[in-house]
């Protein structure tokens, strides 16, 4: 196994037209040599990640999910607005490069940004790493410490302004996550109508506004390969916008598995924050409230809200595999993730 994140034949059905992304590309950048290929990075479960490779250069395309109806949803135009102000003020965001919403292109717009030559860690760390704890503490520390640097990002200065609404932020993220959870919802689901009502009944106050992205998790970061717990870049930006910072915070921590964790959190781990020297959840919040400088908090709100977000990603994906709009088995066994999800929020609200 190579430490470089690797790219493999385009999955099923998620193939690209070679000819009509090499054409663009030229256009673009006509000292391309050479003829294109393509081939597909296992992530995107939501928005679709493929490397196209010249003679002597490498890119990164990004488009929505084949069968996708929702454009709001794979705004790909926004985001490529959005990396391209942030790149001056947040380094860590990749160089983009152009964009395109001539859907008779590729079907669907999409965007080319640099390649950010690295690794990512997934579910497994590679073994030629040959990390221990203490490692493993340094790339968790890293995570943390990136997370911090996005939401100190002074949003005015850098043009964001009009990135979001924050006014009524967290009041519109429990109603809007609750009705795209209701519209994709299968009927072997359950319809966390305990947890939506205690979500919006304890809804606390938006303790700051500030630029977040939304999806943030291990593998949306590049590590350097020659420094490996040094990260260099942050991916996947699609849902980036202005809002609370710990809302953030809780949307990261319900991905993170630790090692105490049930059998069917471990199955469901995406991610190597039960290996030894990681942080817990606990820890995490704490060591971020210190370097955000905020007050103590109670975190269980933002931990259930997470977690229910979680859900309905998780839900939203499945519903395109039921509904035959994607044939990635990945996907077929996403209803049991939403049914323990749920299990998971109601005992945090129990406590």
């Amino acid at each position: 196994m190579t430490l470089i994140d690797q790219a493999d034949t385009p999955r099923q059905g998620e193939e690209l037209d070679v000819q009509a992304v090499e054409a663009f590309m030229k256009k673009q950048i006509p000292t391309l040599q050479g003829s294109c290929r393509i081939r597909q990075f296992p992530g995107g479960a939501s928005n679709l990640t493929y490397l196209v490779e010249f003679d002597q250069e490498s890119f990164v395309l990004r488009r929505p999910p084949f069968g996708t109806k929702a454009k709001s949803a794979h705004d790909m135009g926004r985001e490529f607005r959005v990396m391209q102000k942030l790149k001056p003020v947040y380094p860590y965001v990749p160089r983009m490069i152009a964009s395109c919403d001539d859907e008779s292109v590729l079907g669907a717009p999409f965007y080319i940004m640099e390649r950010l030559v690295g690794f990512i860690p997934r579910a497994d760390l590679p073994a030629e790493l040959g990390f221990g704890p203490g490692q493993h503490r340094a790339i968790c520390l890293e995570f943390i410490d990136k997370l911090v640097e996005l939401h100190r990002v002074d949003y005015q200065k850098a043009g964001l302004a009009d990135l979001g609404k924050p006014d009524g932020y967290v009041t519109r993220q429990v109603e809007g996550w609750s009705q795209r959870y209701l519209a994709a919802r299968t009927d072997n689901v359950p319809d966390f109508a305990g947890v939506r009502q205690w979500l919006h009944e304890h809804k606390p106050d938006q303790i700051r506004t500030c630029v977040i992205h939304n999806d943030y998790r291990f593998d949306n970061i590049v590590f350097d390969p020659n420094e490996p717990t040094r990260a260099i870049g942050v991916l996947d930006w699609e849902m980036a916008t202005l809002g609370d910072p710990l809302m953030d915070l809780g949307n990261s921590l319900a991905y993170w598995v630790e090692a105490g964790d049930d059998p069917l959190m471990q199955k469901m781990r995406r991610q190597p924050t039960h290996l030894p020297g990681m942080l817990t959840r606990a820890e995490i919040v704490e060591l971020y409230r210190q370097k955000m400088d905020l007050p103590p908090v109670n975190f269980t709100w933002y931990r259930v809200y997470g977690l229910f977000r979680l859900a309905v990603i998780a839900q939203q994906i499945y519903y395109r595999f039921a509904a035959g709009q994607t044939q990635d088995q990945r996907f077929a066994q996403f209803h049991v993730m939403v049914t323990h999800l749920e299990r998971l929020s109601l005992s945090a609200i129990k406590g």
